[in-house]
């Protein structure tokens, strides 16, 4: 399979880098085939003998009341290196569980939450069997690449539908998942794109990359030092650890030999041990650049103004844009301090309702064939925001498009958004990413 990313998106990049605000960036996986599906079947992601999804046709909307039960898993990170992103993740999937049940439209939802982990120890397979063993039609997570990875092939086998608000190996648009893998954050292909670029940008000519040596991090090392030196820099010292490493020197001397004009951390929490190496080394903190893995708050962890001016990059729109939604999420969660992924979470167990609700079934398989369509990716249905606006309208019958909290979703025949925003960030004197950039 080749992924070719349009010219639009470099010309939006360049336009995001030049401080225009745009929508987002758009990405177009040329395919011959869904996920699993060999180039010439006509089966929609959910594998059922159904029109082309390719062909822009759609499966019917049966009209009338509903009287569903939807069970749904959440497989998130409650311990280890990604143990941040658990709490808005957990918060945003009650919110949209508590809203979904207090419209009272036809379809319920229960939500059992189990944590992943990481790959240091395998608690995420545990934490699958379990959910499957409840009955689960549905699961959102794994948060981790590496442990989607791990866990999709148990959870696909059993025709259980799983969708990540967090992914973004590349190497996940062509897994073999029978249609019932899906995402709502997009490949590291368009935020290598933005990373790269930015760096170039902002005048350096040589780069040093310390990454995590998983597919997530490889990944986006990779399209990170594509898109850098396509813009005229050059890579000069590239060094990756393991997970579950806790010694970082030979990374940081191996990059820093090389007198690097900024350095690049494609890391998980691993950064709260490397940065203050780094800069106490004698690195500017204001060159180095992050990724959405540990693009996180550090005025608890480092002494003022270490890395002011430090800048990275993460998927999703501006939350402070989305009106009440933080405010919500602090109403189920008051501790909250970061909202990483939150409003793909929430998406995700909004189109899993409204998938079942069109298929009048909580199936994984009838959850996945419709999750195309209701999402905008075929059906040419009507634009709506909400849980309650789509039900309306399905229940008459009538094709949806729906656009939530993380912006245009649209999936295409591998299960990906072919739609996304890459925000661009700038950490304060308190060691915050407090300024956002587009």
């Amino acid at each position: 399979m080749s992924v070719i990313v349009k010219a639009s998106v470099s010309r939006s990049v360049r336009a995001m880098l030049s401080g225009v605000a745009i929508v987002g960036v758009s990405a177009l996986v040329l395919t011959g085939c869904s996920s699993g599906a060999s180039p010439e079947s006509s089966a929609s992601p959910g594998g059922s003998e159904t029109p082309s999804a390719d062909a822009g046709e759609a499966l019917p909307i049966k009209a009338g009341d509903r009287d569903l039960t939807l069970k749904v898993g959440q497989l998130v990170p409650q311990s280890g290196s990604l143990a941040f992103l658990g709490p808005p993740q957990i918060a945003a999937a009650k919110l949209a569980v508590d809203d979904i049940n207090a419209a009272n439209l036809g379809i319920k939802l229960d939500l059992i939450v189990r944590d992943e982990g990481d790959t240091t120890v395998d608690v995420a397979t545990g934490s699958v069997t379990d959910l499957l063993s409840q009955g689960v039609s549905a699961i959102s997570g794994a948060a981790a690449s590496a442990q989607t990875r791990n866990v999709y092939g148990q959870v696909t086998s059993a025709g259980v539908v799983l969708m990540s608000p967090s992914n973004t190996g590349l190497d996940l648009s062509n897994i073999a998942d029978n249609g019932l893998y899906w995402r709502t954050a997009p490949s590291d292909v368009l935020q290598g794109e933005v990373l790269g670029n930015l760096i170039a940008e902002d005048g350096n000519s040589t780069l040093g990359i310390i990454y995590q040596n998983d597919a997530y991090g490889t990944g986006l090392a990779d399209t990170t030092k594509k898109n850098f030196e396509a813009s005229g820099g050059k890579v000069v010292a590239e060094s990756s650890f393991n997970t579950g490493d806790t010694n970082f020197t030979t990374q940081i001397s191996d990059v820093t030999a090389q007198n690097p004009d900024a350095i690049a951390l494609i890391t998980f929490d691993q950064s709260k041990i490397i940065i203050p190496e780094l800069v106490g080394g004698g690195f500017p903190g204001d060159k180095l650049y992050l990724v959405d893995g540990n693009l996180v708050d550090y005025s608890a962890d480092f002494a003022a103004g270490l890395i002011t001016g430090a800048k990275g990059t993460k998927p999703g729109l501006d939350l402070t844009k989305l009106g009440d939604f933080t405010d919500r999420l602090l109403t189920v969660d008051p501790t909250l301090t970061d909202f990483t992924y939150a409003p793909e979470s929430y998406d995700n167990i909004v189109l899993f309702a409204l998938a079942a609700y069109a298929a009048d079934d909580t199936t994984g398989k009838s959850i996945a064939d419709y999750l195309r369509q209701i999402s905008g990716g075929t059906g040419d249905g009507t634009k709506v925001t909400t849980f309650e606006e789509g039900v309306a309208l399905l229940k008459d019958g009538k094709q949806i498009d729906y656009d939530g909290y993380s912006g245009p979703i649209t999936f295409d025949a591998n299960g990906d958004p072919t739609q996304a925003t890459i925000g661009i960030y700038q950490y304060d004197a308190s060691n915050m990413p407090s300024k956002r950039l587009n």
